[in-house]
């Protein structure tokens, strides 16, 4: 059975033109993308971004704008479904309290599933370092954007 998987990300930019990276491990599977995840039933796209930067990050954001949402075919990575993605530009409420890593995976702990956090210069993200399609799109789009103009 095929179905849609609705998914909602936020990017949050610091004034050093750093952007909030979330590196995970799920159950042996690695991968880098940018905080967000997966809708709830009855959830707006909003609310659902809050929940998971409280989720995700213990962090209240406020959402500044639409950035890109998905506009080709995407096959989830975990299941048979079709992923549709909604990016936003978002901010802290207040200073974020995660312990932020300077190395790609560099995990604390052991478990089935595992996070860790890195603030990246835009300038610096390698695509080939995030691995979802769409995210990869809006790791581009983010370069092409916020590039600095010689």
């Amino acid at each position: 059975m095929s179905y849609f998987n609705v998914r909602v990300y936020g990017l949050l930019i610091n004034q050093n033109n750093e952007v909030l990276v979330s590196d995970e491990e799920e159950y042996g599977f690695r991968f880098s993308k940018f905080p967000g995840g997966g809708l709830e039933l009855g959830e707006g796209l909003i609310d659902g971004l809050k929940r998971e930067f409280v989720e995700e990050c213990e962090a209240e954001i406020e959402v500044l704008s639409h950035f890109y949402t998905t506009d080709f075919y995407e096959k989830s990575s975990f299941n048979d479904s079709q992923v549709i993605s909604v990016y936003y530009l978002v901010k802290e409420k207040a200073p974020l309290k995660l312990a932020f890593k300077d190395k790609i995976y560099d995990f604390d702990g052991e478990g089935e599933i595992l996070q860790a956090f890195r603030r990246v210069k835009i300038q610096d993200l390698v695509i080939d370092e995030i691995t979802f399609k769409t995210d990869k799109t809006v790791a581009q789009l983010l370069k092409d954007q916020y590039s600095v103009k010689l």
